[in-house]
């Protein structure tokens, strides 16, 4: 499988990161913005608003969603998750059946509950859906800092080949079958770097925040095991490896959140930009629904919700009954 040329949809700061990447690895690549507003900015500029200190690859050409995708050999659809199923309708409109989508988006559709590929496939029905996530943040990506991720699709040599083709001595993605795995990975650990924020924000120590990210991963592995990934997904980079990145830097938008929830400042966190706050309800209720434990993430959904103040929940958390470590 040749991947050469590669469409890049979504203009932000992760969308210009990967065409940084994708042009890095000798790709043709195609940023596609919005609007025709927002992709004559890009041109002018060469820069996106969302990044503005990392310069556009100059071998990476600027286009609107609305493009012609007929050529492409694969598509990166990088946009925030509750927007994924339009995207990828339009985009699918002139793709080439057969096509990899491959999605780069961390959450799960709020209104059916859906995963991101599960998304594509019912949007885009020429599209063979994949996705790409793990430890990464988009302006150390965009400047050629070493990164690795997991790119996963169902088909093993077709994992491999996109693999292959976006990777680099700098940027590392590792393949993998296991789709569902690689989606919860990056779903949950939004969540729980909300959480590990708020133990920041609140001053709780060091040690408070050890344990916050130790048993959240036991929810996020529980979690997993019920929607059938595998073990190895959720203790590698798309699992752990992207949960000890997200619960331990301000470059987090959903750990920056947590911390301005800690500290009684919720209004000045870019709360739009945090994806966790829409994967929140939406895993706690699919956790409800198989019977699944996830107390920590249930407590940022009260927290969210208003149904808990930050101590309250912080105290329903702590005078939780003993019991064996499992």
């Amino acid at each position: 499988m040749s991947f050469e040329h590669i469409a890049v949809v979504g203009a932000g700061a992760w969308g210009v990161a990967l065409a940084n990447v994708s042009a890095r690895a000798g790709r043709r690549v195609t940023l596609a913005a919005r609007d025709h507003a927002g992709a004559e900015v890009l041109r002018n500029r060469h820069e996106s608003p969302r990044l503005p200190s990392v310069r556009i690859d100059e071998r990476v050409a600027i286009a609107v969603i609305d493009a012609d995708f007929s050529r492409q050999d694969a598509v990166l659809l990088v946009v925030p998750s509750q927007h994924v199923r339009d995207a990828a309708r339009v985009v699918g409109e002139s793709l080439t059946r057969g096509t990899p989508v491959i999605v780069c988006a961390k959450g799960i559709e709020r209104a059916t509950h859906k995963f991101m590929t599960e998304v594509i496939a019912a949007s885009s029905r020429g599209a063979v859906p994949a996705i790409l996530s793990g430890p990464s943040f988009a302006e150390d990506v965009a400047r050629g800092l070493p990164a690795a991720v997991t790119l996963a699709a169902r088909d093993e040599s077709m994992a491999a080949a996109l693999a292959r083709a976006l990777g680099s001595a700098a940027f590392r993605p590792y393949h993998s079958t296991d789709v569902r795995g690689v989606e919860i990975g990056g779903a949950a650990k939004n969540v729980l770097a909300i959480a590990a924020g708020i133990v920041a924000g609140r001053g709780l120590g060091a040690s408070a925040a050890a344990a916050l990210v130790t048993r959240g991963f036991a929810e996020l592995f529980r979690f997993g095991r019920a929607f059938g990934a595998r073990p190895e997904t959720l203790t590698g980079l798309s699992g752990l490896g992207d949960l000890i990145l997200t619960c331990s830097s301000a470059q987090s938008r959903n750990f920056s959140f947590g911390i301005a929830l800690g500290k009684g400042h919720p209004e000045q966190a870019g709360a739009k930009l945090a994806e966790g706050i829409f994967t929140a309800p939406v895993l706690v209720e699919m956790a409800t629904a198989q019977g699944i434990e996830m107390p920590i993430a249930g407590a940022v959904v009260d927290i969210l919700a208003g149904r808990a103040s930050v101590d309250e929940a912080i105290e329903s958390l702590l005078t939780r009954p003993f019991r064996a470590e499992a």
